[in-house]
């Protein structure tokens, strides 16, 4: 009976021990499962504990065996003497049991105190661990960006997590990713509200600062060598100049005084010259201007030598050399013109890409640039004097600007949202980082300077203009339709409605057609709203045609047609879809400059379909040979401002002419087709354009709804065009010898 109740003691004590074991472990894991990654290190020292502790509790293991191990020897002992001392060792041991029962008991009680001794320990642990943020009441992490905000509120912070074991100091922030270390600031243009003004925004910070808010546009901002000024192009006298201001003093000044057009300003590495872009005498060249003393500008004389337009100019470190894009081999290039010995190389040479924006990087070995490739606007990167170099692509964007240390490379990326800024490492690898801009952001330039401390703090100018380009006065209707047709007074088309919550911002985009054109180009039109029982066009689905909702109209397709035609077309191949980008031709009594400015970009040659050319009939027409002379406004972008989208071409508009699109442009405010027909329409009146056909049994066909129609009360004004009799001043292009332009270069 002993013997059974001294191996019961021990094997419950073994499992005793053994529990207390497990639950420590167990106890240590949901501890270290809590806190998670940012604890991690909890685990180890808690390890370490039980490192320390498990010597002791061996011990204490130890001696309870040895207890119980020298009690069961004893039993065996007596078992195997004779049985006369066995029966008298047993009628002993009844004898003695009561005086036995106290040792146990105090041996349980010794086991007993040993658990509670680590349970006391594990506790103290925990307590110990979890007591390094119990002051603020916030975990390590929560700490870390607490204290990087308290740093720099506006900086692009990475935190340093520490342990929650190992004492150390308090965490810091990371001001910067590494690629971001050269701070300084990118100053770029930017649309808004119907104007186009200068932005900035410093490295390290998140806060995007308006330079300029004069009612007219400011455009194309180059940073000088100095980072003290900036140049740009602006229509703020009427006409397209170039002014420099003055960052650190908010001043401006007017470089240019003639109506020609002039743009796209670069600076030489001195900061005394300026190269850019001017349209004289009907052709798009390179041109060199003082920003000091004697304004009268220079014809770069190599590139003077090509009918074709130059444009887009980019001044090398070393001030030899200027890279321009060019379509004098037929394509739209990269060229890099030697102010030495005048001579021209084509960099890029892809007819299969068409490529803007050069840049040179600040040692002067690469030229970065973005272009359209299949279907996505790219940033590349090519070197100057390495033919066997292979050109190298950046990343997804556009408009490429350097940082001063030649290490990264910005661009930018458009996106449903907006667009973004994004700095992407070039001399080593790593992840990008990226910068908020508005949307339709347009030129980049990087300086290492700072922004003044003045500029920083007083947050930028205001915008021109606080209202809405234009109010949609929508009636309140209830009952089934929601909303009814408004008409469009003074627009020549067959029906001049539009659905209610669509016609003020057409109206509205026509006024800003007529001031920007000097043409009413939306006071006459092919189509607005078609009936829902009007027939398509051949080849065209009658499902999903946005005419039939109200919420779309259609350009003069005559419009493509004369000399010269009042619209050019070009196309743009985004993702997989082919889109159009109209522009119209300018008053001819604005032709002096103060409208518009110059094509850059070929535009298509639909007629060529039917000239006899199997391969253009085939593509559905070919680029023209030459860029149209004159000045030209952009109606698909001025569309976008008012909401009104331009339609894709259809999958076969190759062969069938009647899915091309250029004419149409849409306003669908994120809803599906049939949402935008059942604002007009009942299902019952829809048919079998409804999901589940509403159609009555032995029906043959639905009449056409009587739809409300209310006259539009919204008068239309047109701008009229002021004619100028200012004659054109032209700066001499042909005077100018070539020694002084490789001179002041140098």
């Amino acid at each position: 009976m002993l013997t059974r109740t001294y191996r019961i003691a021990d094997k419950c004590g073994v499992v005793l021990f053994k529990s207390s074991a497990v639950l420590f472990e167990l106890i240590l894991e949901a501890v270290a499962f809590l806190w998670g990654g940012v604890l991690a290190l909890l685990r180890v020292g808690a390890r370490i504990v039980w490192f320390v502790l498990r010597p002791i509790i061996a011990l204490f293991a130890g001696l309870f065996a040895l207890v119980f191990g020298g009690a069961r020897r004893t039993a065996k002992a007596a078992v195997r003497g004779g049985s006369t001392a066995m029966a008298r060792r047993a009628a002993r041991i009844e004898i003695d049991s009561t005086v036995l029962e106290d040792p146990l008991k105090g041996q349980n009680r010794s086991l007993s105190g040993l658990i509670v001794v680590l349970l006391a320990v594990l506790v103290g642990v925990v307590l110990w661990a979890t007591g390094q943020t119990r002051g603020t009441g916030e975990t390590p992490l929560a700490v870390g960006i607490a204290a990087a905000n308290a740093s720099d509120p506006n900086a692009l912070f990475a935190v340093t997590v520490t342990s929650a074991l190992i004492p150390t100091a308090q965490p810091s922030a990371t001001a910067l990713p590494a690629l971001l270390n050269v701070r300084g600031a990118i100053v770029y243009a930017a649309r808004e509200s119907g104007q186009t003004d200068l932005f900035a925004v410093p490295i390290g910070s998140r806060a995007t600062i308006r330079l300029s808010n004069d009612p007219a546009d400011d455009r194309d901002p180059a940073w000088s060598p100095d980072g003290r000024q900036i140049a740009f192009a602006s229509r703020r006298d009427g006409n397209w100049e170039l002014y420099l201001f003055d960052v650190a003093g908010d001043s401006t000044r007017r470089l240019t005084t003639d109506l020609a057009y002039q743009g796209a300003p670069s600076w030489s590495s001195d900061g005394q010259y300026l190269v850019y872009e001017g349209y004289i005498g009907g052709d798009l060249g390179l041109y060199v201007l003082r920003t000091e003393g004697d304004p009268t500008p220079i014809a770069v004389p190599g590139a003077a030598n090509s009918s074709a337009p130059d444009y887009a100019p980019s001044w090398s470190p070393d001030g030899r050399r200027i890279a321009f894009v060019s379509l004098r081999d037929g394509n739209q290039d990269v060229y890099v013109y030697s102010l030495d010995d005048q001579s021209i190389v084509n960099l890029t040479n892809t007819p299969e890409r068409a490529e803007d924006h050069p840049a040179w990087s600040p040692d002067g070995a690469w030229i970065a640039y973005s272009a359209l490739d299949i279907g996505q606007e790219k940033l590349f990167v090519s070197a100057v004097d390495d033919p066997n170099t292979s050109t190298q692509v950046i990343n997804l964007g556009r408009a490429p600007a350097w940082s001063s240390d030649g290490a990264t490379l910005a661009g930018v990326i458009d996106s449903i949202d907006g667009a973004q800024i994004v700095v992407n490492p070039f001399t080593s690898s790593g992840t990008a980082a990226v910068l908020p801009a508005p949307a339709r952001t347009l030129h980049l330039s990087w300086t290492g300077q700072p922004l003044p401390s003045a500029v920083i703090e007083g947050g930028g100018v205001p915008p021109a203009f606080a209202e809405p380009l234009y109010i949609e006065a929508v009636e309140q209707r209830t009952g089934d339709p929601a909303y009814r047709l408004n008409t469009l007074s003074g627009v020549q088309v067959e029906q001049a409605l539009l659905n209610d919550q669509v016609n003020d911002s057409y109206i509205a985009l026509r006024e800003a057609v007529n001031t920007q054109v000097g043409i009413d180009v939306l006071g006459r039109i092919d189509d607005a709203f078609w009936q829902i029982d009007r027939p398509p066009e051949p080849g065209v689905p009658r499902q999903g045609n946005w005419l039939l909702t109200g919420r779309a109209f259609a350009l003069m397709r005559s419009g493509i047609f004369g000399f010269p035609p009042p619209l050019e077309i070009v196309r743009e191949d985004i993702g997989v879809e082919t889109y159009w980008r109209v522009y119209a031709r300018v008053s001819e009594d604005a032709q002096s400059g103060q409208l518009g400015e110059p094509l850059r970009t070929l535009p298509w040659d639909f007629a060529a379909r039917t000239s006899g050319d199997v391969v253009a009939y085939d593509q559905g027409g070919r680029l023209k040979t030459e860029i149209p002379t004159g000045y030209y406004v952009d109606l698909t972008a001025i569309g976008v401002e008012y909401g009104w989208m331009r339609a894709p071409a259809g999958r076969d508009w190759r062969a069938n002419a009647e899915t091309i699109n250029y004419w149409l442009f849409e306003k669908r405010d994120g809803i599906s087709w049939f949402a935008a027909m059942r604002e007009l329409y009942t299902e019952a009146q829809m048919g079998g354009f409804v999901p589940t056909a509403t159609r009555a049994v032995g029906a043959t066909s639905i009449p056409a709804p009587t739809l409300e129609i209310r006259p539009s009360i919204v008068p239309v004004t047109v701008a009229p065009v002021v004619a100028t009799d200012a004659p054109l001043e032209i700066a001499p292009t042909d005077a100018a010898p070539v020694t002084p332009l490789g001179e002041l270069a140098g």
